[in-house]
């Protein structure tokens, strides 16, 4: 289905246990779980039951509560037939427990579904212990895997379908535990190439500023760009999904997203603000969290930390 503003605002990890068991029913090769957070992390295909010695034509797994034992795991199911496509779940930040199994995915090129809810510091008042904040910088910079952070329900479709079609690099979805609104202009297919437009008001290509946003900031992005539109500026929000497959683009797509005479940019995410220079260059400003978070409801932290509609109305002002 296409999500519009007027479906009701869901959290992601939940749309992708929508979009998991869509894909169940015409996948049969399509196995996984989570360590032991299954109700968390919303990766139970509700079809089936539980992959067991006795029932073997069951498709879901419970790992238990070992991260490295679990890619390792579906990095075997992977790598045993192209026929199977393995997922396994867990907290983003427990990625720590694991990194060295992801690693291997990325290095044999094995098609694993990463399924990493509770993606920032919108999780609440689990706190800092569960927030992560250097986790998306870190997978960025790890070769042959896709950091993929949908925004709302076209978003994570379209990292479902992108996942599903990489079969030589595994991906990882980083999606929210808190609810995030259906955005106008959000695509399937603009997934497809990392980054896209998802507003723009302005006459050729040449806005005054480019807002840019991902998974649950990309909200954020977007109510700036329309506050600032009001007092007469020309503003254009990307969606940033996907580094990797937005650099795999040709250098004419990248100019019609980030036209390189555009250097009024402002980036916000909910992590580590580091790397981001490559995408709005030395004059733009990068709104992320270079600390470590805190416990408190998400609203409450997200205002203390300065990601709100409000910093990035500012931050455009101040750059363009």
């Amino acid at each position: 289905m296409t999500y519009t503003p007027e479906v009701p605002a869901d959290a992601t990890r939940n749309l992708s246990q929508a979009n998991l068991n869509a894909l169940a029913k015409v996948l049969p090769g399509l196995v996984g779980g989570s360590a032991d957070l299954a109700s968390s992390n919303m990766t139970l295909m509700k079809m089936f039951g539980d992959f067991q010695k006795g029932t073997p034509e069951e498709r879901n797994i419970r790992f238990g509560v070992r991260e490295h034992g679990m890619g390792a795991i579906c990095n075997g199911i992977a790598l045993h037939s192209p026929g199977l496509i393995p997922y396994c779940a867990t907290f983003f930040v427990f990625t720590d427990y694991m990194r060295a199994a992801i690693r291997i995915s990325a290095l044999a090129e094995a098609r694993v579904i990463y399924v990493m809810t509770h993606d920032s510091i919108g999780l609440g008042e689990d706190g800092p212990t569960h927030q992560p904040i250097e986790h998306l910088a870190s997978f960025r910079a790890m070769p042959n895997i896709l950091m993929l952070r949908p925004a709302d329900g076209n978003e994570t479709a379209g990292s479902y379908k992108v996942a599903v079609e990489n079969k030589k690099r595994p991906s990882i979805l980083a999606l929210s535990r808190q609810k995030l609104p259906n955005l106008a202009g959000t695509s399937i297919e603009g997934v497809g190439k990392g980054g896209y437009t998802v507003s723009c008001n302005s006459t050729g290509n040449k806005p005054d500023v480019i807002l840019i946003g991902t998974g649950s900031e990309l909200e954020i992005a977007y109510k700036a760009g329309e506050e600032l539109r009001k007092e007469g500026k020309a503003v254009r929000v990307v969606s940033l999904v996907s580094w990797e497959l937005f650099d795999e683009q040709s250098d004419a797509y990248k100019e019609s997203v980030l036209p390189a005479a555009v250097t009024a940019r402002v980036s916000i995410e909910a992590g580590s603000t580091f790397g981001w220079e490559k995408i709005i260059g030395s004059k733009g400003k990068a709104i992320g969290i270079d600390r470590f978070g805190a416990s408190a409801p998400a609203p409450k932290i997200y205002k203390e930390y300065g990601l709100t509609v409000e910093a990035v109305i500012a931050a455009a002002k101040e750059v363009s």
